[in-house]
């Protein structure tokens, strides 16, 4: 025991901390614990998707503008953890930008469409048929009165009949309006056909359109299709009184309708089912005890999701979301709506895709670059230094698998940059040893026994081990603090490598040369 001192023990635990992080790597599908901590692989590695956005901030004070960009990165980051991508990377760029990064994500217009949500879900009145045919005539006055400022409409004016004899045949007036052209009668709404959904679209955001809807109303398309994209839309008139919002939500959940339920909306299919706060529910009691025989319209961002009859009235808070959802949609919508409203609204800048291919074929070509380091460094320190360069070599080789361990141990990712990060920490992982050898020798030629010479050369070149170390410590940090994405995956696998490479070379190595090496009797030295 007298023997036992703290290198020991620290070798022990060097030893055993990355062996343990590295066994999920070794062996894969380890049961329990290991599961859950394997290396991550970064999106140049695995494939995915980058996608760059803009925050809004015009319309907010400059309190608040400070803000919405941290708050929407955190309801960001919600909507893609319950959307099941593992690491996903989300970094603020300068004032108002956001960079998110999935690794692995394979349905790149889901996770687009899920992160891009305002989420600003309303429940409004739908109007009643009179009360929408007013609205559509008031329009079309106005737009008469005004079409010079729409030049889609002008020249949609202009064209032959054969939108006018369509409606006539339809049972609609000869003399149609300029923008009920656009519509015809359904069972209970106003349909648009697919060839005008793109100009209802454009109008209904043209926010010169939107003076010419009449006060206390307001217009929205139904939601597409995605099974059937060119199928008519409804177009809803809805009041413009907010009866309830996103805000008197509590939760939101995925359900699925039993084969045998009377119900059409939702036998078979999958629906989400909302439940208020409190306040919420008293809210939507009263809407629902107010408009008996009308209908609800469930409105999120300005498209409408259903628009349920209120057959009575409803407490306790809870209601249904249907319409023509895939069991992915109604999981993204309720994602967002259990995630609330983003602060301000975002843009996508530019989205980027990395298939796994290219990530396979990245991976393959770091590991065979660091593999080729490793084996050239490997055979320079045994010619060039022997036994002494044999001992180097193993120290390297636990202190790349440490670094590794390092990563898995605290749930860093590894990048292309990254494994850049490895191979130079495999360089520099030498460098302290070629530092103590060097000097080494120079003690060892001057006559000193071997166990001298190497007391003398550790002594004295550690100082220079430190402070060429830590000065490129410090470069990394730094890196890290101001970096983003690739460039902190090389601070943090270099961060790794140099503490690596100071213990293996300072601790490890030296304890072999004491116990294996050189010996009081010892008189010659392999270096």
């Amino acid at each position: 025991m007298k023997k036992f001192s703290w290198r020991g023990l620290s070798i022990i635990i060097f030893v055993c901390v990355t062996a343990f992080y590295l066994a999920p790597l070794a062996i894969p599908n380890l049961p329990g614990w290991w599961s859950q901590h394997v290396l991550k692989l970064g999106l140049d590695l695995k494939g995915g998707m980058q996608i760059l956005l803009e925050v809004d901030t015009s319309e907010l004070s400059a309190a608040d503008a400070r803000g919405a960009v941290d708050q929407n990165i955190k309801i960001i980051r919600e909507r893609i953890d319950q959307f099941g991508v593992a690491e996903p990377s989300i970094q603020k760029l300068g004032e108002n930008r956001i960079m998110v990064q999935l690794p692995g994500v394979s349905d790149f217009h889901a996770a687009e469409n899920l992160i891009k949500q305002t989420a600003m879900l309303e429940f409004k009145i739908v109007a009643q048929p009179d009360e929408a045919r007013n609205v559509f005539d008031t329009i079309d006055a106005n737009i008469t009165a005004n079409l010079d400022k729409f030049p889609e409409l002008k020249a949609l004016a202009d064209r032959d009949k054969e939108i006018l004899a369509e409606s006539d045949s339809l049972g609609q007036e000869s003399e149609e309006g300029i923008f009920s052209s656009l519509i015809r009668p359904g069972e209970m709404d106003y349909k648009v056909q697919y060839d005008s959904h793109r100009l209802i679209q454009n109008l209904l955001a043209d926010s010169l359109f939107q003076q010419m809807i009449p006060a206390g109303w307001d217009l929205s398309l139904e939601r597409a299709n995605t099974l059937d994209p060119r199928a008519d839309r409804t177009i809803y008139v809805l009041s413009s009184a907010v009866e309830l919002s996103g805000a008197d939500l509590a939760r939101a959940k995925v359900e699925y309708g039993s084969s045998t339920s009377t119900d059409p909306r939702i036998a078979n299919k999958p629906y989400i089912s909302i439940e208020m706060k409190r306040d919420g529910a008293r809210k939507f009691e009263r809407v629902t005890a107010d408009n008996v025989g009308k209908r609800l319209a469930i409105v999120l961002d300005n498209v409408v999701y259903s628009a349920p009859s209120i057959q009575e009235r409803i407490g306790g808070g809870r209601a249904q979301i249907t319409g023509r959802f895939t069991a992915s949609e109604a999981n993204e919508l309720a994602i967002v709506l259990n995630t609330g409203n983003l602060i301000a609204p975002i843009k996508p800048v530019s989205t980027s895709i990395i298939g796994a291919t290219l990530g396979s074929d990245s991976i393959r070509s770091g590991a065979t670059a660091g593999l080729i380091g490793l084996a050239i460094v490997m055979l320079f320190m045994v010619f060039y230094y022997k036994l002494s360069g044999l001992i180097t070599d193993f120290a390297l080789i636990f202190n790349v698998g440490f670094v590794l361990a390092m990563l898995t141990a605290f749930g860093g990712t590894l990048t292309l940059p990254g494994i850049a990060g490895i191979i130079l920490t495999i360089g520099m992982a030498v460098d302290a040893n070629v530092l103590v050898f060097e000097r080494i020798r120079e003690e060892y030629d001057t006559g000193k026994t071997p166990r001298s010479a190497v007391d003398a050369g550790y002594k004295r070149a550690t100082i220079t081990v430190w402070d060429a170390n830590i000065t490129t410590l410090i470069a990394a940090i730094v890196l890290y603090q101001f970096g983003t994405g690739p460039i902190r995956g090389f601070a943090i696998t270099l961060t790794i490598g140099i503490i690596g490479s100071m213990f293996c070379a300072l601790v490890f190595v030296r304890s072999i040369f004491d116990n294996f090496v050189v010996s009081k009797t010892k008189k010659t030295l392999s270096i």
